[in-house]
């Protein structure tokens, strides 16, 4: 644009300074008495010229348009939840109260029977004064040697044929010898009539005795 503008007025002075330099010389013709012929062509020179005027200025480019923005979507809205409009009650009815019927006649059953006695029993010796001499007079050599003599108490346990199945020292006599003695003369000579269940049959039982072994 300035240089546009200076352009234009660099061509008016240079055009007025022309002009004036065309009234100089017609004056001068004038005044030198040339023909008016010169004069007319050198009005025409001057009214001829062509003084080219600038080009108008291009315009300026625009900026461009804002870009439009874009717009959220509005929030979905939930319809509203539909109402369950429940049906009326049925109507009460009322019936008159039923006396609650009689309770059954209660039936006691008849005594059992009693059970019949039993017929349990321990074991009870044989003819005990007998395998007892037995044993005694079974007095082991060694203790006589050494004049050893004392008591011995022992547990047995009886089979259900009488005899001796195991024997236990319950107390000692303070001799080794004597207590092997009294258990070994046990289960050989000693006999015992067996223990009863309830019903009446041979069962194991249990028996504590004590011998004792004296010297003469």
């Amino acid at each position: 644009m300035a240089y546009a503008d200076q352009t234009t007025s660099g061509n008016r002075i240079v055009s007025i300074i022309l002009v004036g330099l065309i009234h100089v010389v017609v004056g001068y013709i004038f005044i030198s008495g040339l023909a008016i012929e010169a004069v007319k062509k050198v009005a025409e020179r001057v009214t001829t010229i062509d003084i080219e005027e600038p080009p108008p200025p291009e315009p300026e480019d625009e900026p461009p348009p804002p870009e439009p923005q874009q717009q959220a979507p509005p929030p979905p809205v939930a319809p509203p939840p539909p109402i369950n409009i429940a049906p009326a009650p049925p109507p009460i009815q009322t019936r008159p109260t039923i006396p609650p019927p009689a309770p059954p006649a209660l039936v006691v059953p008849p005594p059992a029977p009693p059970a019949p006695p039993s017929r349990a029993r321990g074991a009870t010796p044989d003819n005990q004064r007998r395998w007892a001499a037995r044993i005694q007079e079974n007095y082991p050599s060694r203790a006589l040697r050494e004049e050893i003599q004392g008591t011995v108490g022992v547990n047995v346990s009886i089979s259900p044929d009488g005899r001796v199945s195991g024997c236990t020292v319950a107390r000692s006599s303070g001799s080794s010898i004597l207590d092997e003695a009294a258990c070994q003369g046990m289960q050989r000579y000693a006999r015992f009539n067996p223990a009863l269940d309830a019903a009446g049959n041979p069962t194991t039982g249990q028996y504590s005795t004590s011998i004792t072994y004296q010297l003469n």
